[in-house]
């Protein structure tokens, strides 16, 4: 799994697996996800990251793993 946030566009991308894009669908406003050609979820995006968590340190971002 690799995370990164997009200063320029202000989107942070969560991609799950490394198969090829087949698609992708914005299921919300500002979150769109990515399937492959099995209709799995391999990416998720989320616009405007910044506005939707003020005061959030996207430079360092840290994941926990239950």
């Amino acid at each position: 799994m690799r995370v990164r946030y997009d200063q320029a566009t202000d989107a942070l991308y969560v991609r799950l697996d490394e198969s090829a894009v087949a698609e992708s669908e914005e299921v919300r406003p500002g979150l769109v996800l990515d399937f492959d050609e099995r209709d799995q979820v391999v990416g998720i995006e989320l616009r405007r990251v910044s506005k939707q968590s003020p005061g959030a340190n996207l430079k360092e971002i840290s994941v926990q793993v239950a």
